[in-house]
């Protein structure tokens, strides 16, 4: 009898039959469960994934030309890498995002900026193949350019389909098979820039989860360089995001992977339940992060016919106007805080007033970038200094801005 007859006959209670009768199994051969079971083997892992990289001494790169830093749109949206590109839901991201993909096919400018052309490749999540068709209609019919100029463009519409470019394998993030057909397109039709609308849809994990949010951004980034393209990518913003003025959403991640950030926000006045927009017409397009240059900058956008174009810079008159509106903006709100005990200073950190009068809701329409400008204005005109308070001891003073006419000439003189 075979050990694996034995082994069948003690399960069923007999008593095998062994030659030796002494009530003990016979040792087993050693090939006795050969083929039934395979000890796991270095082959029987998964591979390592191959890599680009290599180490290498900085001294090789003396005598190298030095690469210029590449742009699809300079000073805003590089290449090579991702840009995030957030706004609340309505505010018109995606049509200004399908302007660029249009603005790199056929070489015109973006609210007001040039573009590199090349060709563009767009995936939406969001809006079906009707709303694509009648949003480029609208591009097409503003700028008076025909459907042939767009053969450079390629469009997909995920509306209603299961869009994930990437599965959560709680290990890692794993590239799907849409993420695949994404890079085959993109390696033939070699585009300028790839647009994805919208985070929500393609990513799987939650947005908190910082190390999934860095692969994430990770993967996009390698497609980027593979295709050597700009990567955008068209997300939300949390409430918080939202209602602080930073556009941010999930983990600080978000904002920390990306090389460059861009917010697109309406222009309201008021707080809380009275907050309003005095121009339905009008958004805000602000770099919020720029790894490569400027960051704060703002374009004022104006929907107009279908399209969002950018508002022409005030001259002359115009110009002065806006000047004297935003100084006279940035006094009262001087002193409507310095009522309420609230102070504000000059430098960029808590209690900055540019950035504290615009997110009060009663700024007018102006942005932080031209109350800065009013601040500058009042201090050189000496409308307004500098001071320490807020404390009797002058070790625990700090600085704030009051009106000049407010700091008496003599201890014994009252204000203005």
């Amino acid at each position: 009898m075979n050990a694996f007859s034995d082994m069948a006959a003690q399960l069923r209670g007999e008593r095998p039959d062994y030659p030796e009768d002494d009530g003990c199994p016979p040792p087993l051969p050693d090939d006795a469960y050969a083929g039934e079971f395979t000890s796991p083997r270095s082959g029987d892992t998964p591979p390592e994934p191959e890599r680009a990289s290599a180490f290498y001494s900085a001294a090789s790169l003396k005598g190298k030309a030095v690469p210029p830093r590449q742009w699809l749109v300079p000073g805003m949206v590089p290449q090579k890498t991702v840009t995030l590109f957030s706004g609340d839901g309505g505010t018109g991201k995606s049509l200004l995002a399908l302007q660029l993909a249009v603005a790199a096919v056929t070489g015109a400018d973006w609210v007001g900026k040039t573009v590199k052309q090349g060709s563009a490749l767009l995936i939406s999540a969001e809006d079906d193949d009707d709303e694509l068709h009648r949003r480029l209609d609208d591009i097409l019919r503003a700028e008076g350019r025909d459907y042939d100029e767009l053969a450079g463009l390629t469009l997909r519409s995920l509306a209603g389909e299961d869009a994930l470019l990437a599965v959560d394998s709680q290990i890692k993030l794993m590239e799907t098979t849409l993420f695949e057909e994404l890079e085959n397109r993109a390696a033939s039709d070699m585009p300028a820039l790839i647009v994805i609308d919208t985070l929500a849809d393609v990513y799987p994990a939650s947005e908190n989860d910082r190390a999934k949010v860095r692969q994430f951004v990770g993967i996009l980034r390698g497609l980027a360089i593979r295709q050597q393209c700009a990567v955008m990518l068209l997300g939300h913003p949390s409430l918080t995001g939202l209602n602080s003025g930073s556009g941010t959403s999930g983990s600080t991640a978000w904002h920390n992977s990306v090389r460059s950030r861009l917010y697109l926000h309406r222009i309201t006045e008021g707080n809380g339940p009275d907050t309003y927009e005095p121009d339905t017409t009008k958004r805000v397009l602000t770099i919020k992060k720029q790894n490569y240059g400027e960051t704060g900058a703002e374009l004022v956008l104006t929907w107009q016919e279908g399209v969002f174009i950018a508002d022409q810079a005030a001259t002359g008159l115009d110009r002065m106007a806006m000047d004297n509106k935003a100084d006279r903006v940035f006094l009262r709100l001087l002193d409507d805080f310095t009522k309420q005990g609230r102070f504000v200073k000059s430098a960029p950190a808590q209690g900055y007033a540019p950035k504290a009068f615009a997110a009060s809701g009663q700024s007018e329409g102006l942005s932080k970038q031209a109350l800065h400008a009013a601040m500058e204005r009042l201090f050189a005109k000496g409308e307004i200094v500098e001071i320490l308070g807020g404390h009797s001891s002058p070790s625990k003073q700090t600085k704030r801005i009051v009106r000049a006419c407010d700091v008496p000439a003599e201890p014994s003189q009252g204000g203005c």
